[in-house]
């Protein structure tokens, strides 16, 4: 069966479409990046999210999205493309100063800017007014983390996805699968800084090659198809609700 993808960077501004047929026949996943933010020309999501795309698996089905570094806009987004009822959501995010893949678990309900300059911007509050205090994402980490070290690839299971955007994204995807009754099941990747940003910026940081990033994504894509194939009903722990 050939490869199929969507690929898409900057999706129009529009009402979220009305749900595709029920079609199982392969497992669809919405894989998603961030745009540069702060300090960073690049983002190593982004980065490792065009790697991919040069050599996609056969399976699952996969549609990409590039997602602003925003908390307004990052909702919207979510609200337009998880109306389509993916089997799953897997989230790119970059995590500067990371030496390793983490396999994010948690996302909070607790929403915040890191400072700048030293100076807190006043920006704590939660992610949904009212809200669940957090969602566990139900995807075996430790497993895949194992994996992917077999394989070669420094990984780990982290259980604080931080306050920022990243941790938003992955909150608000369970928060909107479980209120729009659906399918998707929700995981979320912290990568470290792609090598090519730590040459340009003259930084002593740990980072990884892009290239090998995108081998990490494309196993945890294969193992979301066999988890997929083995259990297709998307189940959601909420904590504290």
């Amino acid at each position: 069966m050939a490869s199929r993808a969507e690929i898409c960077d900057n999706p129009p501004n529009e009402k979220a479409p009305a749900k595709p047929p029920d079609d199982r026949t392969m497992t669809r996943v919405l894989l998603t990046a961030f745009e540069p933010y702060g300090l960073w020309p690049d983002n190593s999501s982004w980065l490792t999210l065009k790697e991919l795309t040069q050599d996609l698996p056969v399976q699952p089905q996969i549609t990409t999205r590039l997602y602003p570094v925003d908390f307004a806009k990052v909702r919207d987004r979510l609200t337009q493309d998880l109306a389509r009822d993916y089997d799953f959501a897997l989230h790119l995010g970059q995590a500067p100063g990371e030496a390793e893949i983490r396999l994010e678990t948690v996302g909070l309900n607790v929403r915040d800017v890191p400072p700048s300059n030293g100076t807190h911007q006043g920006t704590f509050g939660p992610v949904v007014d009212g809200g669940p205090l957090a969602y566990q994402s139900d995807w075996p980490a430790a497993a895949l983390a194992q994996r992917l070290r077999a394989a070669g690839m420094p990984a780990r299971v982290s259980h604080h996805a931080g306050t920022y955007v990243c941790n938003a994204t992955l909150y608000l995807s369970h928060y909107l699968a479980e209120r729009m009754a659906l399918r998707t099941r929700v995981g979320f990747v912290h990568l470290p800084l792609e090598t090519s940003q730590i040459i340009a910026r003259g930084e002593s940081k740990p980072s990884l090659p892009a290239a090998m990033m995108a081998t990490a994504i494309r196993e945890l894509l294969g193992a979301i198809e066999e988890l997929e194939e083995a259990e297709p009903v998307a189940r959601r722990a909420e904590i504290g609700g």
